[in-house]
């Protein structure tokens, strides 16, 4: 079943950052949506089987941070 999640995201400053957080969520398995807004430092990542452990691992490796 698929569900959206968003996520508080600490790091991003700019639309570069806004690519680089997208690339690396979408990139993760199950993953079928994301949408990043700079100006609340959210991303909210839709699909099946997506846990959050996995998206901060994926963002830490992008240089973020999940808050």
């Amino acid at each position: 079943m698929s569900r959206t999640v968003a996520y508080r995201v600490e790091g991003m400053t700019c639309e570069h950052c806004v690519r680089a957080v997208t690339e690396a969520l979408a990139a993760m398995p199950g993953v079928e949506d994301v949408a990043v807004d700079l100006d609340r430092g959210t991303a909210a990542v839709g699909g099946t089987d997506v846990a959050e452990s996995a998206v901060g691992a994926a963002l830490e490796e992008a240089g973020y941070t999940l808050a």
